[in-house]
């Protein structure tokens, strides 16, 4: 018996991206072409001044909060945490890591609206401590910076490693992969990040533009942001079992399915399945 995603789906498929900056607006209307979602790791403590202008030749372009709303407030991409600062957080103290994430966490709330509770580790740094104040602030999932080259579910999601970065030169190779593998035991995610100013200094869009081609617009994977993904396989992780095995109950506010056998089932909420 393992999990699937909604619809008995065997496969998912999530992109995460940091900053804010002026190039997400590029990113977002590819992606939208193709059907992918993404999650906006944002500093809410270094949004632009409004009316900014940058030099010519300036590639990292911060967008100023008013167009940050108009791009990201709208559609179903995912808004989440990237410290207030985008400081690195282990060399904190536990009340500097508190306001850099929860004060970035609340302003986001009231610019986005929602309940904020993802996040990126601002240059992919963390340790033991400041996955604890994650926790403590209400942070479900963290990414770290790490490629696992895998598409395994993860094992702990404040310390979430991305299957690559787009500049991964296995990149199309693990595409392909993903989409010739069968979710025969284990349901199969893959997990995509990066910056999007990375696309306009290395002059490679067509990178992203070929990737969402090629993942996008298929009925065998869910298209989901991190938030999506992660509460999914939480609740999934809740489900009461009888004794034998046999008895399934449903406690959460999902419905949630999986494969026994060989057969696909779905519980819902509040149900209890016996199978």
């Amino acid at each position: 018996m393992f999990m699937l995603f909604p619809n008995g789906l065997g496969k998912a498929l999530t992109l995460s991206y940091d900053d804010g900056v002026e190039q997400d607006a590029e990113f977002i209307s590819i992606l939208n072409l193709h059907g992918l979602k993404c999650t906006f790791n944002l500093n809410s403590g270094c949004w632009a001044p409004e009316g900014t202008e940058y030099p010519e030749g300036t590639i990292h372009r911060r967008m100023p909060l008013s167009q940050a709303k108009l791009l990201y407030g709208e559609g179903e991409h995912e808004v989440a945490v990237h410290c207030l600062t985008h400081a690195s957080l282990p060399e904190l103290s536990t009340d500097q890591i508190i306001h850099e994430v929860y004060e970035d966490r609340k302003n986001l709330e009231a610019e986005f609206g929602g309940i904020i509770q993802g996040m990126a580790y601002p240059f992919g740094t963390y340790n033991d401590k400041v996955v604890d104040t994650l926790r403590a602030c209400g942070i479900l999932y963290s990414r770290t910076v790490h490629s696992t080259h895998d598409f395994s579910m993860p094992a702990d999601w404040l310390r979430l490693g991305a299957t690559c970065h787009h500049n991964d030169p296995q990149l199309m190779a693990l595409a392909d992969r993903f989409l010739n593998e069968k979710a025969w035991f284990c349901p199969r995610l893959f997990y995509l990040w990066g910056h999007t100013y990375e696309f306009e200094a290395d002059n490679n869009w067509n990178v992203i533009e070929e990737f969402a081609e090629k993942m996008g617009g298929r009925e065998d994977i869910w298209y989901a942001t991190n938030i999506e993904i992660c509460k999914y396989h939480l609740a999934y992780q809740q489900l009461e079992f009888s004794a034998d095995g046999k008895t399934i109950f449903n406690p959460t506010s999902t419905e949630l399915w999986f494969n026994h056998m060989g057969q696909v089932y779905s519980v819902k909420s509040g149900e209890t399945l016996t199978l």
